[in-house]
């Protein structure tokens, strides 16, 4: 749900939320976020949990981080994400405050309140922005859908199938439906 645009929003307004209350900043325009579900959480967890491991097993050098976790997308004061799922192989985009740039994978769990949002202006935003990556993965249809930015690819799967991880090759693969 996006606030009524009485100005432009910049990244210190995001900061002067009350401790609690989350939001994200797209080209100015501030969106309320709701807490997350079980649901959502527990794909959450086992994603990033599976991706983590991954990379320690292959001693890798990316990073994964778990909303909240914030993205300055633009290295910009008027673009700040909280990406379910980031994954982030320059560490020099990293700091204390976050990830300044780009992540290379980003995944997004949808919600009600987050699917326009997730399908379409994070969607441009991603791409734009430089993400190799971008999976949207929906509960809601059990369906997971794959943008690999750098060759124009786009792949749907169901929950139920592995699904190649493009950064690293397909040499990973997940399923989000575990049970």
């Amino acid at each position: 749900m996006s606030l009524e645009q009485k100005k432009q929003y910049t990244v210190d307004d995001i900061y002067e939320l009350p401790d609690g209350v989350r939001a994200e900043l797209i080209d100015g325009e501030m969106y309320m976020m709701a807490p997350p579900g079980r649901n959502h959480q527990d794909i959450s967890m086992n994603l990033s949990t599976s991706i983590n491991q991954y990379i320690r097993d292959k001693s890798g050098n990316c990073k994964v981080y778990a909303a909240p976790f914030a993205v300055f997308l633009n290295n910009d004061d008027e673009t700040y994400v909280e990406p379910d799922i980031s994954v982030i192989c320059d560490k020099s985009k990293l700091d204390e405050k976050g990830c300044h740039g780009a992540p290379d994978w980003v995944i997004e769990i949808v919600s009600p309140s987050s699917r326009s949002i997730d399908y379409y202006k994070k969607l441009l935003k991603y791409k734009t922005a430089g993400v190799r990556e971008y999976w949207i993965v929906d509960p809601m249809v059990d369906q997971v859908i794959v943008y690999k930015f750098d060759t124009d690819i786009l792949m749907q799967y169901s929950f139920t199938d592995e699904i190649p991880v493009a950064i690293y090759d397909g040499d990973l693969r997940l399923r989000i439906k575990t049970e």
